[in-house]
């Protein structure tokens, strides 16, 4: 994995600006510890910063490759292709030459073959720009679930792109401003965002599976793949089994790597899952043991109450699929402090306001791994395909009209200014991206009420909240230089499931009950059966007593920039009482009442450090 930017100018020389690609790329040293390299012509600058996975010795970029013609093309690109492979055999029988081993010179040739319809034949992670130098055109892409961010700017005449919105923010021509549509992502969505909303005005996104084109006679925005509905016409047990085939394809391609390769374990359904495969492939092609890697808090197991959204904790059972497994197990853990100092880097990982000791302990955990890998295997974005939260099995959650993860709407409207809440009008943004979501659902004609009712919940959870945890996952492992694939997320997989009809989703009347069924004999039946438990947050009253004391800090500060935008007294009061440890969350299952006094001491920190202006 990698970190990407540039910027085209059709005004000017940009051979005479190198210090500005210098700068942007540069911002972008965490994602890519590896290497660093630029390339830059008369309207054309890219950057690029290298993670080193498949061929460490020979796959710097940017990356240049002329065709036969002399024509020149020029690539930097961040993401893994899991059929490399495949591409590479059928561009080599079609002619082309290849001087490398790594996924890069493969998209390179591969667009230099197919052209931009190159991107339907990936099966990967990605976000690359191509330059072709004789068209004088920039071609850009996203895998089509936005594994792998990719930032855009239209400012001043000039497109810039980044991996990450400080790359973007490095160029002279953007200010960090924020407008009425950015303050209410942050305070009524966030930590959510809206797809293609980066917040910042001047700052858009990419969209998953979206193509462009920017050349002098404009920009062209196309989409090249999207969920399709169609009637499934398996039975349950076949449905199992090529649930179990996908998967088990998805997850060795994934661990294919010249670098180490590890996997996150928590115990439940779907890390244990993917780690046994792991083993398993491990075991077929000799590579030894597996290591694994868990997260915890200190004197979590002394101040755990099991509820509706975590019911039971993750230690016992890490340990049983570790003794299972025979994995080299790696338990981490942190204590209050760490992830208190911790909320700093978050913010600056993310470039905005995030999830919290969620966010924090995720970065904490990432460094730990990186000391021994370079890549991992994580379970992301199983619950959104295979409809495991909470909220899809309760009637509350289903007739709210809503986000089922934003239910505390109006009680965080009520924390803002008086007059920042009528310029914003958070509960009618909510609503109408809300809105906007539920248009855009393909739906089967003949459906039945109760069907279009969990098509919408599956597609408001894929294309709106795993959206959330993946920019998670990718901001907090890239800020530590490590690489985390996420199997569920391979868009034949996520096709195929989208379809199964919810009574085969959940056989055995149970939540994923169809993904148990295909993991019938991989995992052990306590695992197998297990309630779904989300990542780990800590339960530990030392947390709390931190995060309000940062906020009592910040609110008693009268220079704080975050003051003007809240209500003070409304806010103190909340921190101030007794209720504010309540396990009801605001957002999410995990944010309650210290998460939300993190976000909003991490809202200060940003607007302050980022010179954010209100306009």
């Amino acid at each position: 994995m990698c970190g990407i930017t540039g910027w085209i100018d059709w005004t000017r020389d940009l051979t005479q600006d190198s210090n500005s690609l210098e700068k942007m790329t540069k911002t972008l040293e965490l994602r890519g510890p590896d290497a660093s390299g630029t390339w830059i012509s008369a309207h054309c600058a890219l950057g690029h910063r290298r993670l080193s996975v498949i061929d460490p010795e020979n796959g710097a970029q940017p990356m240049i490759r002329r065709t036969e013609d002399d024509d020149l093309f020029v690539i930097v690109y961040n993401g893994e292709l899991y059929n490399a492979a495949e591409l590479r055999k059928e561009l080599e029988a079609a002619g082309s030459k290849f001087t490398t081993t790594c996924d890069t010179e493969v998209l390179l040739l591969a667009f230099m073959e197919w052209g931009k319809a190159c991107v339907e034949r990936f099966n990967g992670i990605f976000a690359f720009a191509i330059w072709n130098v004789e068209e004088q055109e920039l071609f850009l892409a996203r895998d089509r679930l936005g594994v792998k961010p990719l930032f855009i700017s239209f400012a001043n005449g000039l497109f810039l792109f980044g991996s990450e919105p400080k790359a973007i923010l490095a160029h002279p021509a953007v200010k960090p401003e924020v407008g009425a549509e950015g303050l209410a992502e942050l305070f009524i969505l966030g930590p959510a965002r809206t797809p293609g909303q980066g917040v910042y005005k001047h700052i858009s996104e990419l969209l998953p599976a979206e193509c462009m084109t920017v050349s002098q006679a404009g920009i062209r925005r196309t989409k090249y793949w999207s969920l399709e509905s169609s009637p499934h016409t398996e039975n349950v047990q076949e449905t199992a089994e090529h649930v179990r085939d996908l998967l088990r394809d998805t997850t060795e391609r994934q661990l294919v790597s010249d670098v180490p390769v590890c996997t996150l374990l928590s115990g439940g359904l779907d890390s244990s899952a993917l780690t046994t495969l792991a083993v398993q492939y491990y075991e077929q092609t000799g590579q030894g043991n597996v290591h694994t890697f868990s997260v915890d808090y200190a004197d979590n197991a002394k101040h755990f109450k099991a509820h509706v959204f975590q019911p039971n904790s993750d230690a016992p059972w890490i340990e049983r699929m570790t003794t299972y497994l025979d994995t080299i197990h790696h338990p981490v853990q942190f204590d209050t402090p760490e992830l208190v100092a911790a909320l700093r880097d978050a913010t600056f990982a993310r470039d905005l306001p995030g999830m919290a000791d969620v966010d924090a302990s995720l970065l904490l955990f990432c460094r730990e791994i990186k000391k021994e890998a370079t890549v991992a295997i994580s379970g992301e974005a199983a619950d959104e395909i295979f409809g495991g939260y909470p909220w899809f099995h309760r009637e509350d959650a289903l007739n709210a009209s809503t986000f089922p993860w934003s239910l505390a709407s109006d009680m965080r409207a009520s924390l803002l200014a008086p007059d920042v809440e009528k310029w914003i009008k958070p509960l009618d943004y909510i609503g109408d991206r809300y809105a906007q979501a539920v248009a855009e659902v393909p739906h089967l004609d003949g459906e039945s009420a109760a069907v279009r009712k969990m098509r919408q919940m599956s597609y408001l959870n894929i294309t709106r909240f795993m959206p959330t945890l993946l920019d998670r996952k990718d901001r907090m492992s890239m800020a530590a230089g490590l690489e985390v694939r996420v199997p569920f997320c391979d868009h034949r997989l996520v096709q195929y499931v989208w379809n199964i009809p919810w009574d085969i989703k959940t056989s055995g009347d149970r939540e994923k009950g169809i993904l148990r069924k295909a993991l019938l004999g991989v995992l052990p039946d306590d695992v197998l059966t297990r309630k779904k438990s989300p990542y780990p947050k800590t339960h530990n009253p030392n947390y709390l007593a931190a995060v309000k004391g940062l906020l009592l800090d910040v609110l008693g500060d009268a220079s704080s920039p975050l003051l003007p935008l809240i209500d003070v007294k409304k806010v103190r009061e909340l921190a101030e009482s007794a209720d504010a440890s309540s396990n009801i969350p605001w957002f999410g299952q995990l944010m309650s009442g210290p998460q939300l006094f993190a976000y909003l001491y991490q809202m200060n920190l940003w607007l302050k450090e980022y010179s954010i202006s209100i306009k």
